[in-house]
């Protein structure tokens, strides 16, 4: 029985190869996505530290923050 789902009619070594490779693209790309955020993160954060409403104030009369908030607005 187990022999039948690991050879599934001779198409096992097709179907196991592409589970995997597919598993394991999933989770290289959860790993650097999840790399790159902690990054960002610890960026924003010795940029800003903990963003209270003072310089949340500040950061929207900023051009360049302006202009991102206008174009995320219209999406």
């Amino acid at each position: 029985m187990i022999n039948d789902l690991i050879y599934m009619n001779g198409y096992g070594l097709y179907v196991w190869s592409a589970f995997s490779f597919t598993l394991i693209s999933f989770t290289s790309l959860f790993v650097i996505v999840k790399i790159q955020y902690t990054k960002e993160r610890n960026k924003f954060v010795a940029k800003f530290g903990l963003l209270n409403s003072e310089r949340a104030a500040f950061a929207k009369t900023q051009s360049i923050n302006k202009e991102i908030l206008s174009n995320t607005s219209n999406i």
